[in-house]
């Protein structure tokens, strides 16, 4: 499943989710908000702003209708519909809670003014919008709630670089401005699924392309020659190896190579565990999510570059 790229000049994104936490007895429970506006419940969703990724987009709403801070898992799909002469375009994500507390002050949030926390099913029955349903079932059925620590890995294809030739040794051909940019945009987009560790492949347009991450965080970033295209192409065992490893870390690991490694890597698991995928695409400082289960891939999405 990818996040929709498809939106028309004529309408209108916005991305939400579906918050989730496990109680201490095991039971899964998700969020729903009631919009007084509308005397609707809803699952929290917003307009993009101008500028922002829809994975951002989705963090951000969901802690303004709810105060809880989440980490996006797996992609849900698209909902549209009509809104006046224009359709909305929604994307949603299964997100886990990290953090926060229930929305008290009625200044801070205008929009919600209740949020209930239920069992699929009765969220299912409360929920006012059959769109909003269908990704509730569709969450549901993709067993988008891991049922051992979430194991993300985030394949990121370094961002735009000089021109091939520009410089004597390749493997140093450094970011352009453009590319610097696309750079600082990953920042939040990675973070908005908990982009812990940091891995790029030893080229320096590649390690320039999470260095903004990496200092963010704290963390260094650790050099994967095996995964560059001349490491996977001297040693493509030794680097698909070093790709499962690293695929199986707990929590969300950032890995940033290159237009050689990246396609190799998606539609090898995609066969593995015969997953059906989007079109290949391997755009500049686009990023593929690839979601693990019990060692099993069990999801990937594509998320565009930070720009689209």
């Amino acid at each position: 499943m990818s996040a929709s790229e498809t939106a028309t000049a004529s309408s209108v994104r916005a991305s939400g989710g579906v918050p989730w936490r496990r109680n201490e007895d095991g039971t899964v429970q998700v969020a729903l908000v009631h919009r007084p506006a509308y005397d609707d419940w809803t699952l929290p969703k917003g307009h993009v702003e101008r500028g922002e990724h829809r994975a951002v987009t989705a963090v951000r709403e969901i802690a303004e209708e709810t105060g809880y801070q989440t980490v996006l898992g797996r992609h849900l799909g698209v909902t549209s519909y009509p809104v006046g002469r224009t359709t909305k375009v929604v994307d949603y994500w299964a997100a886990e809670v990290t953090g926060g507390s229930l929305t008290a002050d009625p200044e801070d949030n205008t929009e919600t003014d209740e949020v209930r926390w239920l069992a699929v099913g009765d969220a299912t029955a409360l929920l006012t919008h059959s769109g909003d349903a269908a990704v509730l079932q569709g969450f549901a059925r993709a067993r988008a709630v891991p049922a051992d620590p979430t194991r993300t890995l985030l394949l990121v294809r370094h961002a735009r670089a000089g021109d091939a030739g520009s410089v004597p040794d390749d493997a140093r051909r450094p970011l352009q401005r453009s590319g610097l940019d696309q750079a600082q945009a990953l920042v939040p987009v990675l973070l908005a699924f908990g982009a812990g560790a940091v891995h790029a492949a030893d080229r320096t347009r590649c390690v320039q392309t999470v260095t903004p991450l990496a200092s963010r965080l704290g963390v260094p970033v650790q050099e994967e020659p095996l995964l560059s295209e001349e490491g996977w192409a001297d040693r493509p065992g030794e680097g698909r190896a070093r790709a499962e490893a690293l695929r199986a870390e707990p929590g969300a690991t950032v890995v940033c190579s290159q237009g050689g490694v990246i396609p190799r890597l998606v539609a090898m698991w995609a066969q593995d565990h015969q997953l059906a995928l989007p079109s290949l695409r391997t755009a500049k400082a686009s990023v593929w999510v690839v979601s693990s289960e019990h060692g099993q891939v069990v999801a990937i999405d594509h998320l565009p570059d930070p720009y689209r």
